[in-house]
């Protein structure tokens, strides 16, 4: 059996591509037992462990109302923009759903921003458990659950390899990396912020206080890349795929057709390593060397019930 589990990282819009990957590995007879999500990756891992196909995921996303994606809505906590647009497009598709619905075990990862603590979401209501993964600190409003105020898992798991062998220990990591190798960041420029948002970007666009947020926004990139190298690393996933994605703002409009089709190149690409992944002798080798062994960092708090 060619059974393997999932770890889909974060990456903003860049996510699409993680359609692309699904649709070669279920085409090339790959059977995905498990999905471990960060940011962008529990966003659209969450639709596949809930049964859409990778067309279907595509028809939800472009049924989003572009003018109502980033709105706010009342009660929405300090950020600069909402995710209206995503949490009804959640709402339909998902619905009241709990992770024990779902036709895969299925977990994503948040951050407490008052204890710093590592959170595992694998309990409770699936779309405020995703809610809560792409809540991009200062950009989306932090989601209050249970008396814990919970931003973005990519802070501290921009691809969440472990939690994914925790979800199926028996069985070999993808793992799928939207970011570029560290060695590949000399002359890599994201676009500013704000270029496809006019009515923002005309006002800020000219200020020092963009440029100076820009800055930022970049040491951060830096910062997480370096981070998701040092992981892959020391987590040692089966198999990396990882999408030549292009220079994507995080607000930017896509051709998900495009971006998918980035997702389904890098697919094909490492379809050697996979076979490999799930041939009998790195069957016998994972049970003489457990998963379950290998070291895990960071460490989750793992008891969190998304009521």
């Amino acid at each position: 059996m060619k059974d393997i589990a999932l770890a889909l990282g974060g990456g903003g819009v860049k996510g699409h591509a993680h359609i692309g990957v699904i649709r070669v590995l279920e085409r090339e007879g790959f059977h995905i037992r498990a999905i471990a999500g960060t940011s962008a990756g529990g966003l659209w891992g969450s639709l596949a462990a809930f049964g859409y196909s990778p067309e279907d995921i595509k028809r939800l996303f472009t049924s989003i109302d572009s003018e109502n994606v980033y709105t706010r809505k009342p009660g929405d906590g300090p950020a600069w923009f909402g995710l209206t647009g995503v949490r009804q497009m959640l709402a339909d598709s998902l619905g009241d759903s709990n992770f024990e619905d779902l036709r895969l075990p299925f977990a994503v990862t948040a951050v407490d921003i008052n204890t710093g603590e590592h959170l595992a979401l694998r309990k409770g209501c699936v779309m405020d458990a995703v809610m809560a993964t792409i809540a991009m600190p200062g950009f989306f409003p932090p989601v209050d659950l249970d008396g814990r105020t919970l931003i973005d898992g990519g802070v501290l798991d921009p691809v969440p390899i472990s939690l994914a062998r925790a979800l199926a220990p028996s069985l070999p990591v993808v793992a799928v990396v939207l970011s570029p190798p560290v060695d590949a960041w000399k002359g890599y420029q994201k676009p500013i912020l704000f270029n496809s948002l006019p009515l923002i970007s005309e006002y800020v666009g000219r200020t020092r206080f963009s440029q100076a947020l820009n800055i930022y926004l970049r040491s951060i990139d830096i910062a997480g890349a370096m981070l998701t190298e040092l992981l892959l690393q020391v987590e040692k996933p089966e198999v990396i795929i990882r999408p030549e994605v292009p220079e994507i703002g995080l607000f930017d409009p896509v051709d998900i057709d495009a971006i998918m089709k980035m997702g389904e190149q890098a697919a094909e690409c490492a379809l050697q390593d996979l076979d490999k992944a799930v041939s009998w002798k790195a069957q016998v080798s994972r049970r003489i060397f457990p998963n379950s062994q290998k070291q895990i960092h960071p460490p989750y708090t793992d008891d969190f019930n998304c009521k």
